[in-house]
């Protein structure tokens, strides 16, 4: 009995040290965690008129000194091709993801962010500025843990998102990236602003990168020269990268007033 009543508990023991041990290893990457910013991606579906003044309004005078006061950004964006009903779109940095809840959390209890926000909470309800708004939860990618401020002449914005058909070949793109794509971008003029791994929203499993250039002129001859260099044609060639991205979408943006971005 006493060895039946051993044997039962140290099964009972391996099996909770296994199911922790994810925890434990977990626990070293917890540092790198900390310094790899969080985005928030926001596309806002406008109702037309005055409702992009009224919400910008919001945003630069309400969540932008909030999230400023917490080490943050928000930047304001346009369609470089109008459409109509307009969208807006909307990129707010944090530090990290535990900044990220506690900020979330503190917008509900802070009196000034409800004071500068309240002429937009009382909008009437038979007026509203959007008809809806997708958001995308992204965490920054190692090789660039941090948003890189554009230059301030910066005039066109390129934002895309790479769907893979699997979780596996999602995280071998974000490495592909990380190792060797990246340092490719700097050389050829693709300046980078943020890289993110989407880890919430509408498009999943997907990451999503931005790009600035002074003008369409400019991004097109620095694809161009990405295109045909030789280290993208043997990084695109390793068999480890193999079908990674089974959809990229890609759309124009300009910076808007008052953007922080």
């Amino acid at each position: 009995m006493k060895r039946r009543s051993f044997l039962k508990s140290s099964a009972v023991a391996a099996g909770a040290a296994a199911a922790f041990a994810p925890l434990a290893s977990a626990a070293r990457p917890q540092a790198a965690a900390q310094n790899k910013e969080v985005y928030e991606w926001r596309v806002y579906q406008l109702t037309g008129g005055g409702a992009k003044t009224t919400l910008k309004k919001y945003l630069t005078e309400a969540l932008m000194p909030f999230v400023n006061s917490k080490g943050g950004k928000v930047g304001i964006f346009s369609e470089y091709s109008l459409q109509d009903p307009p969208k807006l779109y909307v990129l707010c940095t944090y530090p990290n993801m535990q900044d990220y809840f506690a900020i979330q959390q503190e917008m509900v209890t802070s009196e000034t962010f409800q004071k500068n926000a309240e002429s937009y909470h009382q909008l009437p309800a038979e007026k509203p500025l959007f008809e809806r708004y997708q958001t995308y939860l992204l965490e920054a990618f190692d090789a660039i843990p941090q948003l890189r401020q554009p230059a301030a002449g910066r005039g066109l914005f390129e934002l895309r998102t790479y769907e893979s058909y699997n979780e596996d070949a999602g995280r071998r793109k974000i490495l592909m990236f990380n190792k060797e794509e990246l340092p490719l971008f700097d050389r050829v003029g693709l300046h980078s602003v943020f890289f993110g791994k989407i880890l919430a929203g509408p498009q999943m499993p997907a990451l999503m990168y931005m790009l600035w250039f002074n003008d369409m002129a400019e991004r097109e001859t620095n694809w161009g020269k990405f295109r045909v260099s030789d280290d993208w044609k043997t990084m695109s060639g390793k068999p480890e990268y193999a079908n990674t991205v089974s959809k990229v979408n890609k759309i124009f943006l300009l910076p808007e007033e008052g953007s922080q971005i």
